[in-house]
C-alpha cells in the first residue's frame, strides 16, 4: 500500500484521489432561478441523503478562486431549489448543462429541455427527468478553502414535494432497473446501474 499524506500533494491531486475512488457517485441534477428569472440547470456528483424525518438531502457545490457558482448563489438567494435524478435516456442532455455559460443565460434552453412548473417553489423542473424533488434550501454551509476564501458550499435541501414517474414505483418503493440511473466515475466516464446482489443485514 502507498500511504499518501494530502497535505504534501496538490488540490488537484486530491481530487483525482478523491473522484477515483468514491465512486460510483449519484448525480443531482439541480435547478435554480437566476436573478433575471432564467432557469439555470447543472450536474453535481457530490450529492447525497442527509436524513429521512424529514427528507433531507445534500449537494456540495465547488466555488472558483472562492466564487460561488450559479447554483449556490441562486441557491442561497431564492431559498429553493429542484434535485433530479439523471437517467440513460436523459444523460447527454445532462451533460450539456455542465457547460459554463454566464449566470444570465439558461443550460435548460442551451440543452432543449423542457420546463415543467413546481407545486410548492418557485423553480421549474425539468419535464424529461422521471424524478425531481423540490427543496427549500434548509443550510448553506461555507467549507474548506480559508475563512476568506471557502471551497465549497454544502447545500442542505428540504424536499417538500417529489414527483416520481408511475413507471418507476411498485407498493412505494422505486424500481431501480426501471430509473436506469446513471453514476460518475472519474475524469469525463459515467457509469449505467449494471449488475446487483442483495444481502440479508446480519441480527
Amino acid at each position: 500500500m502507498k500511504s499518501i499524506d494530502p497535505l504534501n500533494q496538490s488540490e488537484r491531486d486530491n481530487y483525482k484521489l478523491l473522484t477515483g475512488s468514491i465512486i460510483p457517485r449519484p448525480v443531482a441534477w439541480v435547478t435554480t432561478l437566476a436573478e433575471n428569472g432564467k432557469i439555470n440547470a447543472a450536474p453535481f456528483s457530490y450529492f447525497n441523503i442527509v436524513t429521512a424525518d424529514p427528507p433531507m438531502i445534500s449537494v456540495s457545490v465547488q466555488r472558483k478562486q472562492g466564487s460561488r457558482k450559479d447554483t449556490s448563489r441562486n441557491a442561497v438567494r431564492e431559498g429553493e431549489f429542484v434535485v433530479h435524478i439523471g437517467d440513460e435516456l436523459s444523460v447527454e442532455k445532462l451533460n450539456i448543462t455542465a457547460a459554463s455559460l454566464p449566470p444570465d443565460e439558461s443550460e435548460l434552453e442551451h440543452a432543449g429541455l423542457t420546463p415543467v412548473p413546481s407545486d410548492n417553489v418557485r423553480v421549474p423542473g425539468i419535464a424529461e427527468a422521471k424524478i425531481r424533488m423540490e427543496c427549500v434550501l434548509e443550510q448553506a454551509i461555507p467549507l474548506g478553502g480559508t475563512p476568506d476564501s471557502p471551497a465549497a458550499d454544502l447545500l442542505i435541501g428540504r424536499v417538500v414535494r417529489f414527483h416520481i414517474d408511475e413507471s418507476l414505483l411498485d407498493q412505494g418503493r422505486i424500481l431501480a432497473e426501471a430509473l436506469k440511473p446513471v453514476s460518475r466515475l472519474a475524469g469525463s466516464h459515467y457509469a449505467k446501474l449494471g449488475e446487483t446482489f442483495s444481502l440479508e443485514r446480519p441480527n
